[in-house]
């Protein structure tokens, strides 16, 4: 009698272990697809960063050429070069 009931608490200990065990799978299984969406995500996004960074260097680059701004200088400020007459020396 005694070794048929510890045969069943033995039975009831693996079934309890087994069930925690499944639950433990399941919610693995589960955090990893959540995670990968989520990493799935942030890669978009870090690409579309990536995209713009490279927009944003292409734009920069353009902005410091000389030829750009002397053409922005001439045509909306109205600026123009001196003449030779124009430009006077300061000593200090």
């Amino acid at each position: 009698m005694k070794s048929a009931w510890s045969l069943t608490s033995i039975y009831a200990l693996l079934w309890v272990m087994l069930l925690a065990s499944s639950m433990g799978v399941i919610y693995v299984k589960h955090r990893s697809r959540a995670l990968s969406v989520e990493l799935d995500q942030l890669e978009s996004a870090r690409d579309q960063l990536n995209i713009e960074w490279s927009r944003l260097q292409l734009e920069q680059s353009t902005w410091n050429n000389h030829g750009h701004v002397e053409q922005v200088a001439s045509s909306q400020l109205g600026m123009v070069l001196p003449t030779a007459s124009d430009v006077k020396l300061v000593q200090p």
